[in-house]
């Protein structure tokens, strides 16, 4: 590079050597097999060389006056350009080779800049004056391109739209309140709706800008970055597309509260945002997996400032979502809350490696700890919510008797919770694994030899052992609340069969295996027998024979029965049997003991019963009998006439 005073009397072999470089680069412009950012390279050489030769072949004042005359030139366009009220790129009035012409200019500009600051001019007045107007035009034109560079992010947006867009409920709520809600079995939406929720396709990636117009931006960015302005180029960049993810969590209905508004939400509209947040980050962690790939189209080539943009667009909407997740950790244990703990753990869980991706340079380090960190605050909340279930089973006291002897609303809250639960086993035989073997409640081993797969000894499995071993204990000392010792063993019976075929007709029998249900159909059934025994053995043994004379002894006999079973009919009617099933069975073993004890004596002891005491057929027996357990008490009326 020549000093100031090759300016003042300029070397011709200086002279050549310029013009030689010049020529060797116009040559190697003049290949068509270049590409584009060779060609520009070589461009703004050209340039360079051209305000050398200008500072370079005549006298100083001369030389200025002609990068002057240059620079007005320049100027001219650039300001010819900002008063138009069109844009350079995509309006309907723009011209490509405007475009083209513009950033062209603007090459031009940075060359004699260049130029000027490549001679070493102490105290050259002149030189620092065309310096500080160069570098005005060339601002001038920067913030040309800053306002194209938002107009084309904004104008050719596209709206992120993966499949199943529209919000649904993430599921069912099991919930209990006796002060533990009454819950009736449900309907396996959640099963539905966690089957169909896996991500449509890990390579997903949607153009959020329209592909026509990104070779305009690479252009932008190659111009802007290329006179240093690459700050004012990200931070247009970011501020457009940081404000589109923002805009994207309003469409999918994601409302910003602070963890104060969390913890002091009720439950009811908490359990709504828990949903939406989990739909939220399934669809956001695509999303920013389609921003990743447009940074990448456009920053790519500029080293470590791609992924710095990236998170910079990431990091506010990110830290709302970290945010509301931590919350939800730091909250109480409710145990109705553990599904949408789970559902908040799996969503991450299920996520991690791609926001690990996402996020794998320097910059995006802070996120991916505190996506790792949320993972393990929700993990601790959904164990202890886990554990407190448990606990508040065994803790869980009535002082009345469950009207009618029928399914307690603790025993279907249990089995309908721990039913839900095994949607969640993987997850959960993660938290439980490392559980202290010393907890209180120490989980319940399957007998040897039982167990349908290695699933009936998983660390979930156990624990559902121990959870319903818990709810038996529950119920057992519930039973004793009712007076009459009859309805324990229905009411114990109802329970049993509940549990056992909650067990036997869904997942919760690979967990827990066919020799608990078998155990269990034999505790109901032997409540059923004790209920017969405990009821109808005194009322049939009034139906024997003795030694008293017998017109008076049978007749009697019978008076007894009839009060006896008018007294069962006036009880047993308003007791439960909620299950159709069950209930048949045990009116038709109680049909065929009495109506069969009551037709044989009848048979018997026919001449020696006096008309009047006979109130009831056997068939008005048998009638009376498919009247019990329906939880509607009745008084029996006489079907005969005295």
């Amino acid at each position: 590079m020549a000093d100031f005073s090759s300016v003042l009397s300029p070397r011709e072999g200086e002279i050549h050597v310029i013009a030689a470089a010049q020529h060797i680069v116009k040559a190697l412009g003049a290949n068509k097999n270049l590409d584009d950012d060779l060609r520009k390279i070589l461009s703004q050489l050209d340039g360079h060389l051209s305000a050398m030769t200008l500072l370079t072949t005549e006298s100083r004042g001369t030389g200025f006056r002609e990068v002057e005359e240059q620079l007005k030139y320049a100027e001219e366009k650039i300001r010819s350009w900002e008063s138009n009220q069109f844009l350079l790129w995509d309006s309907d009035e723009s011209d490509p080779l405007e475009a083209s012409e513009f950033l062209k200019t603007i090459d031009e500009i940075q060359a004699l800049i260049g130029g000027l600051r490549s001679l070493s001019v102490n105290g050259n007045g002149k030189q620092k004056d065309l310096l500080n107007r160069a570098d005005s035009i060339l601002q001038m034109a920067m913030s040309r391109l800053e306002k194209e560079i938002m107009h084309i992010l904004v104008k050719h947006k596209q709206y992120f739209q993966p499949k199943n867009m529209s919000f649904r409920s993430c599921g069912m709520d099991v919930l209990y309140d006796e002060s533990f809600v009454s819950v009736e079995d449900v309907p396996s939406e959640e099963e539905l709706r966690r089957n169909s929720s896996g991500k449509e396709s890990d390579e997903y990636i949607f153009d959020l800008i329209h592909p026509h117009v990104i070779p305009h931006l690479k252009s932008i960015a190659n111009v802007m970055f290329g006179v240093s302005y690459d700050q004012e180029f990200c931070q247009a960049f970011v501020s457009v597309r940081r404000d589109a993810l923002e805009e994207y969590l309003v469409v999918l209905k994601v409302e910003k509260f602070s963890m104060e508004d969390v913890l002091k939400m009720e439950w009811s509209s908490l359990n709504y945002e828990i949903k939406k947040w989990v739909r939220a980050m399934n669809i956001i962690i695509r999303y920013l997996a389609s921003e990743k790939h447009l940074c990448d189209q456009i920053l790519g080539d500029f080293g470590f400032v791609n992924p710095l943009c990236f998170v910079e667009i990431s990091k506010g909407s990110l830290a709302h979502l970290l945010n509301f997740g931590e919350a939800i950790a730091m909250g109480t244990h409710e145990p109705e809350k553990l599904f949408r703990l789970l559902d908040m753990y799996e969503v991450v869980a299920d996520n991690l490696l791609d926001i690990d991706a996402l996020f794998s340079e320097e910059a995006g380090t802070a996120i991916r700890l505190d996506f790792h960190e949320l993972l393990r605050s929700l993990g601790d909340s959904g164990r202890a919510t886990f554990l407190k279930f448990g606990n508040a089973i065994a803790a869980n006291v009535s002082t009345r008797p469950f009207s009618g002897g029928g399914i307690h609303p603790l025993t279907k809250y249990v089995m309908n919770y721990i039913k839900t639960l095994t949607l969640y086993c993987n997850s959960l035989n993660v938290l439980l694994k490392d559980q202290d073997a010393a907890d209180s409640n120490p989980v319940v081993e399957p007998e040897n030899g039982q167990g349908d797969s290695s699933i009936t000894h998983c660390q979930m499995a156990c624990h559902f052992r121990s959870i319903t071993a818990t709810l038996e204990s529950n119920l057992d000392r519930k039973s004793k609340l009712y007076r009459d010792g009859v309805l324990q063993h229905i009411f114990l019976m109802n329970n049993f069969h509940y549990m056992a075929q909650k067990v036997k007709c869904c997942d919760l029998r690979i967990f827990i295996g066919d020799e608990w249900i078998k155990e269990h159909i034999v505790k109901y059934k032997q409540h059923a027998m004790s209920y017969e025994r405990a009821t109808w053995n005194s009322v049939l043994s009034l139906l024997k024979d003795d030694d008293s004379p017998r017109f008076c002894s049978a007749s009697k006999a019978i008076r007894g029965f009839t009060i006896a079973f008018e007294e069962v009919y006036k009880n047993q009617t308003g007791w439960s049997i909620p299950d159709p099933e069950l209930r048949e069975d045990l009116q038709i073993s109680t049909s065929q003991k009495v109506i069969h004890a009551y037709r044989s004596f009848m048979g018997r002891k026919s001449s020696s019963i006096n008309e009047k005491y006979v109130r009831h057929s056997p068939d008005d027996l048998q009638n009376y009998i498919l009247d019990l357990f329906n939880g509607s008490p009745r008084i029996l009326q006489s079907s005969r006439k005295k």
